[in-house]
C-alpha cells in the first residue's frame, strides 16, 4: 500500500499497487506480493489500485481498474473526488500524469501527458503527490523524477505557477514525496531527500522548515483541527542516521511534536530496508489514524484512548 486517506463520511481509501497477496506463500518475495516490481502492469492489474471501506472496514467499492501504471500519490478532496498520480512511464500511453476522478470512479480531468516526459506547463517527470485547496486550486509535487519543484492549476487545470529546483536551500527540494494544506491555506511540503518539511504561502512564498518530523514519506493535515502527521519510512543508520522511523504527530501551527508511534519493526527491519507507513490520515476528529505500509502491505489502524 502506498496511500491512505479518509473522506468528508470518515469512509477509508487505500491507493495499492494492484497486489494480490496471499499470507504465508513461501513463493512471495519480501516486500512485493508476487515477488515483481511493485506496479500494476502485467500483475493482477485487473485488480482497482483504489479500494474504498466503511469506518467498520467493510469493503464498498473499487475504482481506477487499469487507469494507472505504477500508483503513488492519493487524495480526496472535500467533495470526495479522488486524485491519483501514476510514475510509470511508458511512452505515449501511461504514466506521468495526475488523474481527477468523480465520487463514481469516473475519469473527469488528467493533468500532464501520459508517457510523456518533461518540464514545462503541459508535462511532469513521475508526480509524486496533489493536494486540493479549500477554493479548488490544484498543487502537484513533480518530485519523484529530477524536476524537483511545485506546479499550481487552477481548479479547471488551468496552469497558474511553479516554483523549486534541485538543492538544499529555501523553496529548493530533494524528492517532494508529499503535500499537505493547512486551515490557512499553506502548502506544506514533504521533502524526504532533505529530510524536512517546508511550509509555502499559496503563491509560493517561502515560511519555514521543520526538520524533527523526521524524513517525511507521506504528510496529512486535518485541517479542522490542524494536526498535523507525519510518516518516516526510509531513516537509517546511512540515511538521517539518529532519526526513528515511524509516524510523527504535532501541530501545523506552532510545528510542536505531540506524539510519535514507532515503526512496529524498528528493530527487526534491516537497515537499508524501506518499511513502515508511507501513507497517513486520520478521522476527522482525529481519534482514528491509519497508515498506509508500503512494504509490509497493510493498513494499520490505531484508536486514541
Amino acid at each position: 500500500m502506498i496511500q491512505v486517506r479518509v473522506d468528508p463520511g470518515d469512509n477509508v481509501y487505500v491507493f495499492h499497487r494492484c497486489f494480490k497477496v496471499v499470507l504465508g506463500d513461501p513463493n512471495v518475495a519480501p516486500g512485493h506480493s508476487d515477488g515483481l516490481t511493485a506496479n500494476c502492469l502485467g500483475r493482477w492489474s485487473g485488480y482497482p489500485p483504489i479500494l474504498k471501506f466503511s469506518p467498520e472496514g467493510e469493503f464498498l467499492a473499487g475504482f481506477g481498474t487499469g487507469l494507472v501504471g505504477r500508483p503513488h500519490g492519493f487524495n480526496v478532496d472535500q467533495e470526495g473526488n479522488m486524485w491519483i498520480t501514476d510514475v510509470a512511464l511508458i511512452p505515449d500511453e501511461m504514466g506521468g500524469v495526475v488523474h481527477k476522478l468523480n465520487p463514481s470512479g469516473d475519469l473527469v480531468m488528467t493533468l500532464g501527458q501520459l508517457g510523456v516526459v518533461g518540464q514545462d506547463r503541459e508535462t511532469f517527470n513521475r508526480p509524486a503527490s496533489v493536494a486540493i485547496a479549500e477554493n479548488g486550486d490544484i498543487f502537484v509535487a513533480d518530485g519523484e523524477g529530477p524536476n524537483n519543484r511545485i506546479v499550481k492549476f487552477a481548479s479547471d487545470g488551468t496552469y497558474l505557477m511553479e516554483w523549486g529546483n534541485t538543492g538544499s536551500g529555501p523553496g529548493e527540494f530533494s524528492t517532494p514525496h508529499d503535500l499537505a494544506i493547512d486551515s490557512e491555506g499553506r502548502l506544506f511540503v514533504g521533502d524526504r531527500g532533505n529530510s524536512r518539511i517546508q511550509i509555502f504561502e499559496p503563491d509560493g512564498t517561502y515560511v519555514d522548515e521543520w526538520t524533527h518530523f523526521g524524513r517525511p514519506s507521506g504528510i496529512f493535515i486535518n485541517r479542522a483541527t490542524d494536526t498535523l502527521y507525519a510518516t518516516d519510512s526510509t531513516s537509517n543508520s546511512s540515511t538521517n542516521s539518529g532519526v526513528r522511523r515511524g509516524i510523527y504527530i504535532g501541530s501545523a501551527q506552532t510545528g510542536e511534536l505531540q506524539y510519535f508511534i514507532p515503526d512496529p519493526d524498528l528493530e527487526l527491519a534491516d537497515q537499508t530496508r524501506i518499511s513502515g507507513a508511507s501513507g497517513i490520515s486520520s478521522s476527522a476528529d482525529d481519534t482514528v489514524i491509519y497508515a498506509a505500509d508500503v512494504a509490509p502491505w497493510q493498513l494499520r489502524k490505531y484508536v486514541r484512548r
